[in-house]
């Protein structure tokens, strides 16, 4: 490891930015970084060659997830309702919509993060994006879906299980495979659901702090970010029980436009 210079790891990373994949030179870096600092703190380099190496590729660009306007809420559910999806897929992507979690918190939640009692989905640390537990409140719309699946997974570890192996928990992309069936392809996609809760709520004057806190977005000051995430708790409840009913209101006129002419359908 003593041999590795800057300049060939640059090298060796130039055809990897030449086919614009520039997430993940990123992402590399990042992880020649994290071996190299270790080596220094182990004492086997003097100094990390490459601590600088991000500075001559180009900066990724940030693309945002494709998502829904609010408006298109009653559309969404009546697809869903609607489309030619099992009990499990459906309920996986409602529980997205509802919780506002990550596909891929949604998709490994496990029985035993659930608190009946205080009604909270207690998603622990090595599950989440930033590593910090994160308590989602239940509503009684996700108690229901809980209620659902309970004699298919209930006896299991996970909540919504594998197709193939139901030992397992279902793949976080199978939401977006299912949206891309429903017609949604290239407009919406599983992470999407977060940025239509987090539009709807904001438009509709929800505190901007307590929609982050919702969201699990990490504050860059520490001591308040600490705060958001216990104080705004029951804040976050209340606003839950508002999003879900929202959503079944949705449902609703989702359920009647399947029922109009498509010429009054707007």
């Amino acid at each position: 490891i003593d041999q590795i210079r800057a300049p060939k790891v640059i090298e060796i990373l130039r055809p990897i930015e030449a086919d614009g994949k520039h997430e993940t030179v990123r992402r590399l870096c990042q992880r020649i970084n994290e071996i190299l600092d270790y080596s220094v703190n182990h004492g086997l380099l003097q100094a990390n060659p490459c601590s600088a190496i991000r500075k001559v590729f180009k900066k990724p660009t940030k693309k945002h997830m494709p998502t829904l306007k609010p408006a298109e809420l009653p559309h969404l559910m009546a697809d869903i309702a609607n489309g030619r999806l099992d009990l499990t897929t459906r309920c996986q992507i409602e529980w997205s919509l509802h919780t506002l979690a990550r596909p891929s918190e949604a998709a490994g939640a496990r029985w035993a993060e659930i608190d009946m009692e205080k009604k909270l989905w207690r998603i622990p640390p090595e599950r989440m994006k930033k590593r910090r537990g994160h308590d989602v409140p239940l509503t009684p719309q996700t108690l229901a879906y809980l209620d659902l699946m309970r004699p298919i997974s209930g006896h299991r570890e996970f909540i919504f299980p594998g197709i193939r192996n139901p030992k397992t928990h279902t793949n976080e992309q199978t939401a977006n495979a299912a949206l891309k069936r429903m017609g949604y392809e290239g407009t919406l996609v599983a992470h999407g659901l977060r940025a239509l809760g987090s539009t709807t709520l904001n438009e509709r004057g929800f505190d901007r702090d307590v929609i982050e806190a919702a969201l699990a977005h990490s504050d860059k000051d520490e001591v308040r970010s600490a705060y958001n995430r216990t104080d705004y708790l029951e804040r976050r409840r209340e606003m839950m029980v508002w999003w879900s009913e929202y959503i079944d209101a949705a449902s609703r006129v989702g359920s009647a436009l399947t029922w109009l002419p498509s010429s009054n359908v707007s």
